[in-house]
């Protein structure tokens, strides 16, 4: 069964629009209003992933209680900002931050176009940016056009933020939008889950070019004029600004920001550790119905396609139509009554061509073997992921809900394959599995914390390349043309790309290791077989 560690790590980001561009545009213009006059008083953190700023008018910092607070919470799966009307800070384990901007006045606030982004701006040319990008939000500091402070040092690349280049000016008129064929993304980035699934709910696909707009003028119509309104989805609060059936409705930005925050708060943790654990199996209910979805689309195209076996027995009714050394030949097809081109090896004989195509003509037939197991590996996993969630939604206790993840083992399955297929490139191949470094550093990641012992560990010979492995799976071998695909794999992404035929190591990840002395993805390789493949992306 799939990873579902995700449930123990909580790291299934929260979604709503509380982040959203059209949300931060009109909290922003409200925020701006609110600091008129004012100057930064204090700046501190006093719980982890939570900073507070409290503003005041000039010469009033001696006030213990602030005029304006925000509050931002900056955590992997829960990104928010409120406004409490008072805060009292703690008399220990507080701590200072963006000292910089203390005393100094405010010049105004600007929201970054088409962006997840505004900033607070400053005398001195200093801007606190508001960087809302889900589970890569930050607060960063910058004086002119440099970083300055992080608030999460941890998330480097922040470090080489560039402000100057947040505003994303799109042309987001009719025109392009019939240039762009209705693809309201192209024009739209900005939309969110929250528009993407109310479109999906009006059946936006089946439209015509003319209602798909006017869809799209709809629902512009309620981000840009908007209600805030509080739902609840799978136990959790979730802020939109869509019409929706909600327990609340706020028309003023800052309360409706306060509003979704305390209802977060009042959640108890039985409610959320089930939200949690439902949105998780949904989540991968819906990964695992995509790949039944395009398995069903692989064996229709299949069944359509004329088959090698077929192109076999039309060689051998014509072999005396075709001549040495042709590339390819057109010849009647008398399965379909109709002219078909074929391919052919010139460096072999037409009866050689023709046994060619019955070779690949088994291995098709072995590719669909495989293509309808894992179809039913994956739709008993479906039916399992239905019974989970019926199970933990009947579940009414925490003491129970945690007895049921016990007892299914959802609290204790490895983590690394949660996040394996967004840390490497990953392919998927009769069934299998198989996971491509993307550099040096990944490809220490994947073979050191992500491969076990068990899992097929593959490399080009003598050249720079990625790492790439297959995940064993219990009780199966290695099938030769998933081995020979993840080859043609590990070729392609090496030194040897343009080369005809390429060396690769084949081998289990027992007999990989690595020592201190060596370089980012250096190995040894303890015992080793080569293949020769074509490299192939």
């Amino acid at each position: 069964m799939p990873n579902l560690s995700v449930f123990r790590a909580g790291r299934s980001y929260f979604w709503g629009m509380q982040s959203n561009y059209y949300f931060l545009r009109q909290l922003s213009r409200e925020i701006e209003a609110q600091l008129e006059g004012l100057v930064l008083a204090e700046c501190f953190s006093q719980e982890k992933d939570e900073l507070v700023l409290g503003f005041c008018p000039a010469e009033k910092q001696w006030r213990k209680r602030r005029d304006f607070y925000i509050r931002a919470t900056i955590r992997p799966d829960f990104v928010a900002l409120n406004f409490p009307e008072d805060f009292r800070r703690a008399g220990k384990n507080t701590v200072d931050l963006f000292s910089e901007l203390l005393d100094k006045p405010i010049l105004g606030v600007r929201q970054y176009l088409n962006e997840r982004a505004f900033s607070i701006d400053f005398a001195d040319d200093f801007h606190l940016v508001f960087k809302l990008f889900g589970n890569r939000s930050n607060l960063v500091l910058v004086q002119g056009t440099s970083v300055v402070d992080l608030f999460h040092n941890k998330l480097v690349t922040d470090e080489k933020l560039d402000i100057t280049t947040l505003d994303r000016p799109l042309d987001q008129s009719r025109e392009a939008f019939d240039q762009a064929n209705g693809d309201w993304r192209k024009l739209f980035p900005t939309f969110g889950k929250d528009v993407t699934a109310w479109l999906d709910r009006q059946g936006y696909r089946s439209k015509t070019i003319d209602e798909k707009w006017a869809l799209v003028e709809q629902v512009r119509g309620y981000l840009e004029n908007p209600t805030y309104y509080i739902k609840t989805v799978e136990y959790q609060p979730v802020l939109t600004l869509l019409p929706d059936d909600a327990e609340k409705s706020f028309t003023d930005p800052i309360e409706a920001a306060n509003g979704f925050y305390y209802a977060y708060s009042r959640i108890n943790v039985f409610d959320r550790e089930k939200g949690q654990i439902v949105r998780a199996l949904q989540k991968r209910k819906q990964k695992t119905q995509q790949y039944v979805d395009s398995v069903y689309e692989k064996l229709d195209e299949m069944e359509k396609a004329i088959k090698h076996e077929e192109v076999g027995h039309i060689l051998m009714a014509n072999l005396h139509q075709i001549p040495e050394r042709a590339e390819s030949i057109e010849l009647h097809d008398f399965y379909r009554d109709q002219p078909v081109t074929i391919r052919l090896k010139p460096d072999l004989s037409p009866q050689r061509n023709a046994e060619s195509y019955y070779r690949k003509s088994k291995n098709e037939k072995i590719e669909v073997e495989h293509l309808m197991e894992a179809l039913d590996v994956r739709e008993r996993e479906m039916a399992e992921y239905d019974a989970q969630i019926a199970k933990v939604e009947s579940i009414e206790t925490l003491k129970e809900l945690r007895k049921y993840l016990k007892t299914s083992g959802l609290d204790k399955i490895e983590k690394p394959d949660v996040s394996a297929a967004t840390l490497f490139k990953r392919y998927e191949y009769q069934g299998f599995e198989i996971f491509v470094g993307k550099n040096a550093k990944n490809n220490d990641l994947l073979t050191q914390r992500y491969t076990r012992k068990e899992d097929l560990w593959l490399h080009a010979r003598d050249v720079t390349g990625s790492h790439v492995i297959i995940r064993h799976q219990a009780g199966k071998r290695f099938p030769n043309p998933v081995i020979e695909r993840a080859a043609q794999l590990a070729a392609y992404y090496s030194k040897r790309r343009n080369d005809t035929l390429c060396p690769v190591i084949v081998t289990p990840k027992k007999f990989v290791r690595k020592t201190r002395d060596l370089q980012e993805g250096q190995v040894i390789v303890e015992k080793e077989e080569v293949v020769m493949v074509e490299p192939k992306a």
